[in-house]
């Protein structure tokens, strides 16, 4: 089954509103946070920023999800913006649109129940990990590189498969 679509009030450091769906092919981790949040700011940004930097763009790419469930007067467009500048966040973080109650609304599709959340997403669009609070590094390395792994050997399987039938990577022999 798809991960929900994000629904979002804003964007920042992307040039216009993405969607998950721009991001099939690749592994993707959304780092769900608050500014205010401790965990957030000693463990999940950190991480998300660690992931970002060690694993290929290409194959893996990193978005935060600013969920504001508490403290809504402090924290508006301006204060994310400074906190993202201040904690250097260079990956895309998109603002949960606001809900009917206190519960944000891409947060209640996901039904999470706090921050830090890592929600990590195969190349197919699939929810395939959500973590709550503090996660090893080793668990979501080796989660992120699983699924990396996973995809290739599909990959190579399909080559094998085509030539095994006589035809190879665009062409068939009689």
């Amino acid at each position: 089954m798809l991960a929900p679509e994000f629904i979002t009030s804003d964007w920042f450091n992307a040039d216009n509103a993405a969607k998950l769906a721009d991001y099939r092919g690749k592994v993707v981790v959304v780092e769900v946070f608050q500014m205010l949040c401790p965990g957030c700011i000693l463990h999940g940004i950190p991480l998300a920023q660690k992931i970002q930097r060690m694993f290929p763009a290409d194959q893996v790419a990193v978005l935060g999800l600013h969920c504001v469930f508490e403290h809504h007067a402090a924290m508006t467009p301006v204060s994310l913006n400074a906190f993202l500048q201040e904690f250097q966040v260079t990956f895309p973080v998109a603002v949960d649109a606001a809900g009917e109650g206190c519960m944000p609304q891409t947060m209640e599709a996901y039904q999470l129940r706090g921050t830090p959340s890592l929600l990590i997403i195969d190349q197919k669009g699939e929810l395939q990990a959500h973590h709550l609070g503090q996660v090893s590094e080793l668990q979501i390395g080796a989660e992120i590189a699983t699924l990396i792994a996973s995809d290739r050997n599909a990959l190579r399987a399909d080559a094998i498969s085509e030539t095994a039938s006589g035809c190879e990577f665009g062409r068939c022999t009689v």
